[in-house]
C-alpha cells in the first residue's frame, strides 16, 4: 500500500444495503490497517472551499500586529490566532513551522452542554472570514457523523451511537499557514510526527503536499487524496474507546525540498472532538482474551486537556 485507500460516502449514503455495507467494511478495514482514508462525496462543495481557502488566505497576509490582537491569552489556544512556533509535537521541543487560527463549536439552543465553550474570536478587516468559516464548519461536522455512524457499525455498535457525543462537541476548525522557510530549521518540521487527540479527523486537500503517514511496517508513505476527496483519519479518542481496535497513524508534514523554501503552504483540518463528559473506557465489544483492555478509564475532556499541556498550548 503506497497511498491512503479511497471510499465513497454516497455508498453509505444510499438505500442499498450492499453498498452501505460496502462502505462500512471499506473504512473499517483501512483504520484497523493503516488509519487514514481518503473520502469523496462529501458534503463540501468545491464554491465553498474556495471561498474558505480566500478568506484564509487574506487573513495569514494582514500584518503581524494585526493578528496578534487575535491571540487571546488564557484560552489555551482554543480559539483565535496561534502565532508561529508556538505548538509542537508531543515529546518534541522545537516548535512547528506553522501559525494558525481556530473557529470553535457554536451550540444549538438544544444542545444542554454540562461546559461552557469559549465564543469565536471575530476577525474586524475580514467581513466573510467568520460566517465562511463557520459553513464550512457545519459540513465537515455533518460529514463526520456519518463516517462515525459507519464507524459504529463496524464496531458492532448502535449506528447513532456516536450522534450525541459529536453533535455539539468540542471540535476546531483549524486553518493552517505553513510560511516559506527563510533559513535552515535546525530539527524543526512544518509539522512533527504526531498521532491527533480527537476521535477522527478530516482534511481539505492541501495546497501543496507533504503530508506522510507512517506505515506498520514503519515506511512512510505521502498521502495524495484526489482535488475533490477529504483526508480522514483516526484520532487517539477513538483508539483508546476502541482499545486499539482502530488505529490513530503517526503523520507529519515534512519541509519541501530546499528549491520549494519560497513557496507557502495552507491546509485545514477539522479535528471531530465529543463533548467532554464523553466516557473514553474502552468498549466490551472491543476487549476479549487476544485484545484485553490497554487503557484506564478517563472522559474525552480529561483526556485533551492532558493532551494540550504535552503539546505547549496549556501551561502547568
Amino acid at each position: 500500500m503506497n497511498n491512503i485507500p479511497s471510499v465513497d460516502l454516497s455508498d453509505f449514503l444510499s438505500d442499498d444495503p450492499k453498498r452501505k455495507k460496502k462502505f462500512v467494511n471499506e473504512i473499517g478495514k483501512a483504520y484497523e490497517e493503516i488509519g487514514f482514508v481518503s473520502l469523496k462525496n462529501h458534503f463540501l462543495s468545491d464554491q465553498l472551499v474556495e471561498e474558505l481557502y480566500k478568506e484564509v488566505k487574506a487573513f495569514f497576509e494582514l500584518p503581524l500586529e494585526i493578528k496578534r490582537k487575535y491571540e487571546i491569552e488564557g484560552l489555551g489556544g482554543q480559539r483565535g490566532y496561534i502565532s508561529f512556533g508556538k505548538e509542537h509535537a508531543k515529546g518534541k521541543k522545537e516548535g512547528d513551522l506553522k501559525e494558525f487560527w481556530h473557529f470553535g463549536q457554536k451550540p444549538t439552543a438544544d444542545a444542554e452542554l454540562i461546559e461552557e465553550y469559549p465564543k469565536n474570536v471575530q476577525v474586524e478587516e475580514l467581513k466573510d472570514f467568520n460566517h465562511t468559516g463557520m459553513e464550512a464548519y457545519r459540513m465537515l461536522e455533518k460529514t463526520g457523523i456519518y463516517v462515525l455512524r459507519a464507524l459504529a457499525l463496524y464496531i458492532g455498535l448502535d449506528e447513532h451511537y456516536f450522534n450525541h457525543w459529536a453533535s455539539n462537541g468540542n471540535s476546531i476548525l483549524r486553518p493552517i499557514h505553513y510560511p516559506p522557510i527563510k533559513e535552515e530549521p535546525q530539527g524543526a518540521e512544518r509539522a512533527g510526527a504526531h498521532g491527533d487527540i480527537n476521535l477522527i479527523t478530516l482534511l481539505m486537500g492541501a495546497s501543496t503536499g507533504g503530508l506522510q503517514v507512517l506505515r506498520k511496517d514503519g515506511q512512510w508513505i505521502d498521502a495524495i487524496p484526489k482535488d475533490d476527496e477529504l483526508v480522514i483519519n483516526v484520532g487517539d479518542m477513538l483508539e483508546r474507546l476502541t482499545n486499539n481496535k482502530l488505529r490513530s497513524t503517526i503523520h507529519k508534514v515534512i519541509n519541501p525540498p530546499k528549491e520549494d523554501w519560497d513557496k507557502p503552504r495552507y491546509s485545514i483540518p477539522f479535528f471531530m472532538h465529543p463533548r467532554s463528559e464523553m466516557p473514553l473506557n474502552c468498549l466490551e465489544e472491543c476487549i476479549s482474551e487476544e485484545n484485553p483492555k490497554h487503557y484506564e478509564d478517563i472522559t474525552a475532556g480529561e483526556f485533551l486537556h492532558q493532551r494540550l499541556v504535552e503539546i505547549g498550548l496549556i501551561k502547568k
